[in-house]
């Protein structure tokens, strides 16, 4: 396992729509194991493969709660409802957070690391993450739907961030 570099704005990786992972093997767990790594190491709580210049659709989630680690490949919503606005910070733009309107809740299939199917039916800072992660692997960025984009505030001050 390692730590990857994270790729910033405005890499083009960071704009493409992801490719669907196909190959459940040795390279993928390698990827995911780094991926958890990285956004440990860098105080995250989502990190997607595009943010470390993989075209994959493959995240990580894990925002404290008793699901702890989340890996999730080939994910989709498939259910959305209910609205929320709070703040959201990216590992990719750092120095910024905006304010962006996202589901309430949302169910989400995708894949294990082996390529049983999951799912998951999340709410509010879970939900945000996740639906953070997805705009990811289509080439979305959360300055793209933010309400308002301002400084980041220090980490002293933040209650709720987005990977």
């Amino acid at each position: 396992m390692s730590i990857r570099l994270i790729v910033k704005h405005p890499d083009p990786v960071l704009r493409e729509r992801a490719q669907e992972v196909t190959k459940f093997n040795a390279n993928l767990h390698k990827l995911l194991d780094d991926m958890a790594d990285t956004m440990y190491d860098a105080d995250g709580v989502g990190l997607a493969a595009p943010q470390i210049g993989i075209s994959k659709r493959v995240i990580v989630v894990d925002v404290g709660d008793e699901h702890e680690l989340i890996e999730m490949v080939n994910p989709e919503i498939v259910l959305a409802e209910g609205e929320q606005l709070g703040p959201e910070g990216c590992l990719s733009i750092p120095g910024l957070q905006g304010d962006v309107k996202r589901a309430n809740r949302i169910v989400i299939k995708g894949q294990d690391r082996h390529g049983k199917p999951i799912q998951y039916d999340s709410t509010e800072f879970l939900s945000r993450a996740f639906q953070h992660e997805i705009d990811h692997l289509n080439g979305v960025l959360f300055i793209d739907s933010a309400e308002s984009v301002y400084e980041a505030r220090k980490p002293e001050d933040q209650e709720q961030d987005g990977d």
